[in-house]
Formats: structure tokens, C-alpha cells, sequence
């Protein structure tokens, strides 16, 4: 809002409401601002989200001594499925789970799996397909975690420390927001993979 004076019109103060199309400096640099910060903030939860499974793909390949206990790993014939889902004791699958745990196919699913989401997701190319195969996994161990339950099927306490909202959620929430907001501009590859034909033709692959 501006006041003006007129000198020939009647004596007294005129308002105006016309606003300034093209912005003050300041309120156009504040909006660049944000925007940088926030698509900065976005690529490094794009790539540190990246690299939680591309991290358990390499500790589970090669047996790191983290989660993967050294010379058990995949690559020294361990099982990257059956430690996990042989553990299962609680929720509705539990049968279905100790029955896929250490299956030649469960195995190489899950281990193609966690590469695929971490190269794609950590080089910023594929995020949408990425979003999609990383939340299907996300449910699938969060069922096999079952957080709701109180108790395990022996009687024992779960240690729940939440009903819903667990870690595996979170994961699913990043991966969506980072594919939603197409996050591998910055830092990433996003833009020449977005130019590829195929991608151009088949939005969905972005």
C-alpha cells in the first residue's frame, strides 16, 4: 500500500492499493533465499536417505562388522535375509516371514533392492520409482517388526517404543518427499537424467 499526493486534485491524501508487480529487491532476494535453502535442505536429507541403504547393501555384501558380522557376509555365502526375517515374532505374517527367510530369491530381491533405492536415491536420478520400491520394502519391515504388539508370540515384551511411528516410517516419508519435490536437482543428477528421452516420454520414471 502507498499514500500519494496529488497537487491538482482536491487538498487531502489519496491511498492507493496498486501493488509493485515487480517486488522489492529485498522480498525477491528473501524468496531465493528460501528457495536455495530449502532445496539444499532437501538434497541432504536426498542424500543421506541414499546412503542408509546403500550402507546396508555394502555392510550386508561384505560383512563391514556393523550390522553384518565380519566373514558373514553375502559375498562369503551368509544369508542377508535369514538373520531378519528368522527373527520375526510378532504380527500377522510371522509364518510367512520365517518361510522367505534365507530363500535364494528373498535374498537376491532384498539385496538388488537396497542397491537400486541407494544408487538412485544417493545420484538423485529414478527418484519416483525409487520412492515407490523403498516404501513397499519400508512396509514390508515394518510389518515384519509389528510395532503395535505389546508382547511377542512367546509372551515376552516387544520394547515397542512406538505403535506406528518408527523408523522405518520415516524412511518412507523421506523417500516421498525428496521424489515429490524433485530433490535430485541439487547435488544430484536430477537434470540430465529429467533430459533423457525415455525419462522425457515416461514421467514417471523422474
Amino acid at each position: 500500500m502507498a499514500v500519494h499526493e496529488h497537487p491538482h486534485r482536491s487538498p487531502g491524501f489519496h491511498l492507493s492499493f496498486r501493488s509493485n508487480r515487480t517486488g522489492s529487491p529485498i522480498a525477491v532476494s528473501t524468496r531465493t533465499d528460501t528457495h536455495s535453502v530449502g532445496a539444499y535442505a532437501l538434497a541432504s536429507l536426498r542424500l543421506l536417505t541414499g546412503f542408509v541403504f546403500l550402507w546396508a547393501f555394502l555392510d550386508k555384501t561384505f560383512g563391514f562388522g556393523y550390522a553384518t558380522a565380519s566373514g558373514k557376509g553375502w559375498i562369503d555365502g551368509g544369508s542377508p535375509t535369514r538373520g531378519f526375517l528368522g527373527s520375526v515374532a510378532a504380527g500377522p505374517m510371522e509364518s510367512t516371514f520365517h518361510s522367505w527367510a534365507g530363500a535364494a530369491w528373498a535374498d537376491w530381491l532384498f539385496m538388488l533392492g537396497l542397491l537400486g533405492i541407494g544408487v538412485a536415491v544417493t545420484a538423485g536420478v529414478a527418484l519416483r520409482p525409487a520412492a515407490v520400491a523403498g516404501t513397499a520394502m519400508m512396509a514390508l519391515m515394518w510389518i515384519a517388526e509389528w510395532p503395535p504388539a505389546t508382547h511377542l508370540s512367546d509372551g515376552s515384551p516387544s520394547m515397542s517404543t512406538n505403535p506406528f511411528a518408527d523408523y522405518h516410517v520415516v524412511y518412507a516419508l523421506a523417500l516421498i518427499a525428496v521424489a515429490t519435490a524433485g530433490a535430485g536437482a541439487t547435488w544430484g543428477l536430477g537434470r540430465l537424467w529429467a533430459r533423457l528421452p525415455l525419462v522425457r516420454d515416461h514421467t514417471w520414471l523422474r
